[in-house]
């Protein structure tokens, strides 16, 4: 059973919380002193927190006192601070100094459940996250805690003790190279060269003396024989960046490569072993490109034994939000700003915006805001993304409309009879009334049928 530290003084609350959240097991603490030594002894990954706390009950001063004690011991604790109806000034500086949600009283116990289960999972994946951390699963630059992200985690833990030649999908600016790398880093090949090559953005003529090397004299201007990216990825791991853009002439002499792991220096006559990790990545869709004859049907298959989608952003939900808060502090730190975070609108238009651009565009929009920005939160505006703002149901509206198509659902499923459409929603049928009566689903009562 999941344990929350409720930190209230007030005896009748503490009783109502005890009584009305079964599914928890609650620890009290009534002051300051007495929650630390709970916190200590019970590591809850969730707190609520009252700030009018003993002995300054009627002010905050304590409960904020409370929550910094609280942060500086578990940083990583999801603190729900509980507010009058009026202390809207207390509860924003709660949140500025790290509290995960506020809630205001009276207390809605089904609303707080409500907030509960949502910290919990929070606190859940979080812990995941640095456990995959941890374990060597996710690199510095892998940021997120969405289920494509950790899947997409799982499968590079998977793949990186291996040799098996691994392909990259993804749109632009997803972060196929932070992928590879973090292959790379976790497989044995890390203490040798990771060598990346953008077979986009070297002019064809070029690229097959990049990727190969050249002997002296091979043509004008050879002056001296010079490794390949290949050579110089010997024992590591060699990136073939946009492979799809690879020119159909090179792409026999990459497959001999691939499947011989053998190269000829441009102008040479000497076969070279070469022990090398070859990982690909694309944007492009190579099946298409195979059907159109723009790419090798047996390079396709030998590059793809086994393939990785990387999610564009606009799939990884609140992602954006913790990817955002990341960059932020990079960026501050490179150009020794003190920009302190996002308002509401910033972040909300940053889960409504579609990314086309992806973690490359994010990155690009939040550079120019931490250096532009007037204030210390970043506006929709700093971002450019002002008219990308979403209006946000509130909870109630939310599980007013859920809780009315389950009784509409359930009743049509009843044939009109209200009796069995309590049943089949756990409900008493005086409670059904209350809910027809709340919701104003009069057209039910109207049209009921006895069955």
């Amino acid at each position: 059973m999941k344990t929350v530290l409720v930190i209230e003084d007030d005896i009748g609350i503490q009783k109502q919380l005890k009584w009305s959240l079964p599914d928890y097991e609650l620890v009290f603490a009534a002051d300051r002193a007495s929650a630390m030594s709970q916190l200590r002894r019970y590591e809850p990954a969730v707190v609520t927190l009252d700030l009018g706390l003993p002995p300054d009950a009627a002010n905050a001063s304590e409960g904020l006192a409370c929550l910094n004690d609280i942060l500086a011991t578990q940083p990583e604790c999801k603190v729900i601070v509980l507010t009058g109806n009026t202390d809207n000034e207390h509860a924003l500086k709660a949140i500025a100094l790290g509290a995960y949600d506020y809630y205001q009283k009276p207390i809605d116990v089904n609303v707080l459940s409500i907030i509960l289960a949502r910290a919990f999972k929070i606190s859940e994946l979080e812990a995941e996250n640095r456990a995959l951390k941890s374990a060597g699963m996710v690199s510095n630059d892998i940021i997120g805690n969405s289920e494509a992200i950790l899947k997409a985690c799982r499968t590079v833990e998977k793949i990186a003790p291996t040799e098996i030649t691994t392909l990259l999908l993804g749109e632009s600016g997803t972060g196929k190279e932070v992928f590879a790398r973090a292959i790379h880093r976790q497989s044995p090949r890390n203490k040798k060269p990771f060598v990346a090559i953008n077979c986009a953005s070297i002019p064809e003529n070029l690229l097959e003396s990049e990727l190969f090397g050249y002997e002296k004299g091979a043509f004008t201007g050879a002056n001296k024989t010079t490794l390949g990216k290949i050579e110089c990825a010997n024992g590591g791991t060699l990136l073939l960046d946009e492979i799809g853009d690879m020119p159909l002439s090179l792409q026999a002499k990459m497959l001999r490569f691939l499947q011989e792991r053998v190269i000829e220096r441009v102008g040479g006559r000497q076969e070279l072993e070469v022990d090398v990790r070859v990982i690909c990545a694309t944007h492009r869709n190579l099946a298409d490109m195979v059907a159109q004859q723009s790419f090798r049907e047996d390079l396709y298959y030998r590059i793809s034994e086994i393939t990785l989608t990387i999610p564009p952003l606009r799939e990884r939900g609140h992602d954006i939000a913790v990817i955002a808060k990341a960059l932020l502090h990079r960026f501050n730190q490179e150009f020794n700003t003190q920009v302190q975070g996002f308002s509401d609108n910033a972040l909300q238009a940053m889960l409504a915006y579609p990314w086309p651009g992806n973690i490359r565009e994010l990155q690009n929009k939040l550079k120019s805001a931490v250096i532009l920005a007037d204030s210390k939160y970043i506006s929709a505006e700093d971002l450019g993304l002002a008219s990308q703002q979403i209006k946000t149901d509130t909870l109630r509206k939310v599980r007013e409309l859920a809780e009315t198509q389950a009784i509409r659902h359930a009743y049509t499923l009843a044939n009109g009879n209200l009796s069995k459409t309590a049943d089949s929603l756990g409900i008493t049928r005086p409670t059904l009334y209350a809910l027809i009566d709340k919701y104003r689903l009069h057209d039910l009562r109207n049209t009921e049928t006895e069955v």
